[in-house]
């Protein structure tokens, strides 16, 4: 039963069916490798993180641990809902970057999100963005991934290991594995979402 990193470590090594040091030591590397492929492909509620700062010098740096943002608004009265562009049309249509007014899009530059009309005062942006979840290691044993769907931790370790197997016919069914607990949780969080949504009537 995996409970925590070393038990993950344990359940896959038993999975491999080889105690060598040489695969026992590269377990961590699989491990890891499998969190970025599962970030690259899921987006659930346990990693949406509320958002919050100021833009300075008309930009924000993007938080750490980012994957992607679900909105941003401006936090003005009434508030300002920013809607995402391509820089290349932030800078087509506002290429004056001096005060504009209130923002009212936004796009990524390397690690910033910078935004059009260019502020002219010192505006709040709040939001909420998809985060990585902690990183499994010794000194962080658990996260949400351990307590609600270790077996895609396990079965993407294991796809992660293929590298180092030759002509295994396991590889296969590990991918198969892998994709269905993704899928299972992606599902899991949206009929989560919908939960106790009532049909209502609305007069037209």
């Amino acid at each position: 039963m995996i409970t925590d990193y070393s038990t993950l470590k344990t359940s896959i090594a038993g999975f491999l069916h080889n105690s060598s040091s040489a695969i026992t030591a590269m377990i961590p590397e699989f491990i890891a490798d499998a969190e970025a492929r599962i970030y690259n492909d899921i987006r659930i509620k346990s990693m949406e993180t509320a958002f919050t700062d100021d833009i300075a010098a008309g930009v924000i740096p993007l938080p750490a641990g980012f994957l992607e943002w679900r909105f941003l608004y401006v936090n003005t009265s009434p508030v300002q809902k920013l809607d995402r562009k391509d820089v290349e049309w932030i800078y087509q249509f506002y290429p004056t970057r001096d005060a504009g007014g209130i923002p009212k899009y936004f796009a990524r530059e390397g690690e910033n999100i910078i935004f059009a009309p260019y502020p002219d005062s010192t505006y709040t942006v709040n939001g909420v963005y998809y985060k990585r979840l902690t990183a499994l290691s010794d000194s962080n044993t658990t996260n949400w991934l351990i307590e609600n769907a270790p077996d895609v931790l396990r079965y993407g370790a294991l796809c992660e290991a293929a590298v180092y197997m030759i002509a295994d016919e396991r590889i296969p069914v590990w991918e198969q594995k892998f994709e269905a607990a993704k899928r299972r949780i992606m599902m899991t969080d949206k009929k989560e979402r919908f939960s106790g949504s009532v049909l209502t009537m609305t007069a037209g």
